[in-house]
């Protein structure tokens, strides 16, 4: 998990993790958020290196949303 540094005095900034990253939080499939993000529904928060990083609030969002069937 990537997280923001911050120096101090200074509040943290958001949790950015990867795809099967936040599949895992998620408790879905891989394959899920990279549908998530074809559908509109999960946008990428940054990059490392090749790998897209989203934000954990984010993916909870979404899979909030997937629940409700919207």
């Amino acid at each position: 998990m990537s997280r923001t540094s911050t120096a101090p005095g200074r509040t943290a900034g958001p949790t950015l993790v990867t795809g099967p990253m936040a599949a895992r939080e998620a408790g879905v499939l891989p394959a899920t958020i990279r549908k998530w993000v074809q559908l509109g529904r999960l946008a990428p928060a940054g990059r490392q290196g090749r790998a897209r990083l989203f934000r954990l609030e984010d993916v909870f969002a979404a899979e909030r949303s997937a629940r409700r069937g919207g």
